[in-house]
């Protein structure tokens, strides 16, 4: 396993407006079927060029627990090679409302989270994923101006997929556990396929 590394946090300020590649299949993989959309890079995720990287986050965890995954991530080390090529074959794929990695969500602008909305239809419709799920209720309601969006599954399609909006699996979100994000995310791989449906 790779060390986990140690950011001072001048280190981490260096990588503040840095953008992190999106996790997309490439010639040769299986199609997307579930597409997860966080709302910008953290710091450590641009310092370590890994989605959901910080060591608080439960990304990983719950979506092992869900069943959507089926090896463990320690992303706060940086994805490996492998890791991706286990996302790209099991058809997930991965990818921001906002590309410029922040502290915090926050200090995102209106305007960039209504420009990442529309980016993101863009993207929906060349990938082209059975199911699209954000992640993090607040950004969705500002990125598509629907202020009154409840989580779960949308009424609306987005492109040819299926819209859900999933809990935030930021550890500053402590309304949530990694049982809880589990339960959702399970609900989102079922939805794409990955999952059996619910007996």
């Amino acid at each position: 396993m790779t060390e986990r590394p140690r950011f001072s946090r001048a280190e981490l300020e260096s990588f503040r407006d840095a953008e992190v590649p999106d996790l997309l299949a490439g010639p040769g993989d299986p199609p997307t079927r579930l597409l997860f959309v966080g709302i910008n890079p953290g710091l450590w995720t641009a310092a370590t060029q890994t989605h959901f990287a910080h060591p608080g986050n439960r990304f990983y965890p719950a979506l092992l627990r869900a069943g959507v995954i089926t090896e463990p991530v320690d992303a706060a080390a940086g994805m490996s090679e492998e890791d991706r090529n286990r996302f790209r074959a099991r058809g997930i794929g991965i990818t921001n409302l906002v590309r410029r990695a922040t502290a915090k969500a926050s200090e995102l602008t209106a305007a960039e989270l209504r420009e990442g909305g529309a980016e993101l239809v863009r993207l929906v419709e060349h990938v082209r994923p059975r199911v699209v799920a954000v992640a993090g209720i607040t950004a969705y309601r500002q990125a598509f101006a629907l202020p009154k969006a409840v989580p779960g599954r949308q009424p609306g399609p987005i492109g040819s997929a299926e819209l859900w909006v999933v809990p935030n699996p930021s550890g500053l979100n402590a309304h949530e556990t990694v049982a809880t994000l589990a339960e959702a995310y399970a609900e989102v791989g079922r939805a794409a396929g990955l999952l059996p449906p619910q007996r």
